[in-house]
């Protein structure tokens, strides 16, 4: 069974070329015919990986192609994700797989309550990939990928394609779980770099303000009952911090590369919890308030 990748950036990308140098069959879909063609006369992906590339001419094709969908990798950014599974829609067979590749939380919810007759699952990925060129895709970073069904579903037999392609994978009971943890990491670091306009380490010179948001943050997941997620937040938030010193996030890429940023999938989804839950955060949401201001007078978009 083919998989099809809609979304081919850095992630989707990354995918894509390990899953078809293990002989895995992959399609991608590209958004128009101006994409297809362009990818087409690149001959193929280009993954550089320790310093050498190699091409895969992976098959691609248009949402509107006939071909039926049994397995869609979506790896869209989440702002995008719903709109671009709403193109293949018509394709997708009844009880179809949708691997969702989104950070944050509320494209994934949302995309399965639109589309019910379908399976779908959860990723939260710590590997790290960016765009050198268009069609060339720098692996940059090893990590984890954690999946499961937020259903409680059990492992798909699909799970060895990963393991023949080398892609690192844990299957999560709890996957809501882990992208609430993930969710809770981001918020405390990568709008504070936007702000102060920082690399991850110098966050160590505003130490008062994450561990204040930290705590806000431990909060709202004990609201949601995600008491294993709360544990241990502020220390693996300077963890990170320490891990990543030299690094910019990737909020502070997005807007100083005038990118649309996924904040209403970060920020604003823990901000919209609190308030479903009553809970008063009052350094969460002013933080959101000053980033969205900052995006505002940046001609970005605030969600």
């Amino acid at each position: 069974m083919s998989w099809h990748v809609l979304g081919a950036g850095s992630l989707g990308s990354l995918w894509a070329a390990r899953l078809a140098r293990a002989g895995v069959p992959v399609q991608l879909i590209l958004r128009s015919s101006e994409r297809l063609a362009a990818y087409r006369a690149a001959s193929g992906l280009t993954l550089i990986e320790d310093g050498q590339a190699s091409v895969y001419p992976i098959a691609a094709q248009l949402p509107t192609a006939a071909t039926p969908i049994r397995r869609l990798l979506v790896a869209c950014k989440a702002y995008d994700a719903e709109e671009a599974v709403a193109q293949v829609a018509h394709r997708l067979q009844p009880g179809a797989e949708l691997v969702l590749l989104q950070n944050g939380l509320g494209a994934q919810q949302a995309i399965a309550a639109r589309w019910p007759q379908t399976r779908c699952l959860f990723v939260s990925s710590t590997e790290g990939a960016y765009r050198e060129a268009d069609w060339r895709v720098v692996f940059a970073g090893r990590g984890q990928n954690w999946l499961g069904d937020p259903q409680g579903g059990a492992e798909p037999d699909w799970l060895q394609h990963l393991d023949d392609a080398g892609i690192p994978h844990c299957w999560s009971p709890d996957i809501t779980a882990r992208l609430w943890r993930k969710l809770a990491l981001n918020c405390a670091i990568n709008p504070l770099t936007v702000l102060h306009d920082c690399r991850n380490g110098e966050l160590g010179n505003h130490h008062a303000e994450v561990d204040a948001l930290c705590a806000e943050l431990v909060q709202l997941l004990q609201a949601n009952g995600l008491n294993e997620a709360a544990t241990g937040l502020r220390e693996q938030v300077w963890q990170v911090v320490d891990a990543t010193a030299a690094n910019y996030s990737s909020m502070h890429q997005d807007v100083r590369q005038h990118r649309r940023t996924e904040v209403g999938y970060l920020l604003g989804h823990a901000c919209a919890s609190a308030d479903r839950l009553g809970l008063a955060l009052p350094r969460l949401h002013d933080l959101h308030r000053r980033l969205r201001q900052h995006l505002a007078a940046r001609g970005l978009p605030q969600d």
